[in-house]
């Protein structure tokens, strides 16, 4: 067992200084502020980014872009101006959730919110209707630079494809992996993170992956599995 974790760190920090190496400081993830990365958050759920773009677009131009509006706008017509988003009747009540649990729980101040323990907030967050573990770990790692690392669906299939994990391993698992064997630093967790989607979308898609291509490829070589492939 630990002879494996040794092999689990070896990987991750090899893979982390490759893609690294790769590809550069991404500065993700895109927001002007707290808020708008909580927003986005909510309303990257099913969707690409592009289309999350324009939705948080439309509320910037209609200037209702802040907790005290968001609060007090009609759930249909913020479904309307977040239509691009997709979903936009459930994220709009999604949305809706979470200002209500800021108001009830923190006055409707962010500030305050980001900064309750980790811990706690992050048990809080799962409590509000339509947040689950990924969109709650990033609003703590993206929006309150709390050191909680972000595992979302690029993540898993990188680590299957490598024969780091098993496919039935649960995100708290999957979250483990990083959290134990990485500095628990935020922008790392941030700047691994983003490596891992820009893998992701550039190289290991669900479809036609282009492996021969991918930064990762030479890892095989090390021969580093966690757990032997089914």
């Amino acid at each position: 067992m630990i002879k494996r974790e040794r092999q689990t760190a070896q990987w991750l920090i090899a893979a982390y200084q490759d893609l690294n190496d790769h590809f550069g400081n991404l500065h993700w993830w895109p927001g002007d502020s707290p808020l708008e990365i909580i927003v986005g958050a909510i309303l990257t759920q099913n969707t690409v980014w592009k289309n999350v773009e324009k939705a948080i677009a439309n509320l910037k131009a209609a200037r209702l872009l802040s907790t005290e509006a968001l609060l007090a706008m009609p759930e249909s017509d913020l479904a309307e101006l977040i239509r691009p988003s997709g979903y936009y009747n459930v994220k709009a009540r999604r949305l809706k959730s979470f200002f209500t649990f800021l108001q009830d729980c923190f006055h409707g101040n962010l500030d305050v919110m980001l900064e309750e323990e980790t811990r706690a907030l992050r048990e809080k967050l799962l409590q509000v209707r339509g947040i689950g573990e990924e969109t709650a770990d990033s609003m703590l790692l993206y929006a309150g630079g709390k050191p909680v690392f972000v595992v979302d669906a690029y993540t898993r299939r990188i680590l299957m494809r490598h024969g780091v994990i098993r496919e039935e391993l649960a995100y708290g698992e999957i979250q483990r992996l990083f959290m134990e064997h990485l500095p628990h630093d935020a922008p790392l967790f941030n700047q691994y993170h983003a490596l891992l989607v820009n893998t992701g979308k550039n190289y290991c898609s669900k479809k036609k992956p282009r492996c021969q291509a991918c930064p990762l490829n030479h890892l095989d070589e090390l021969q580093v599995s966690v757990f032997s492939r089914q």
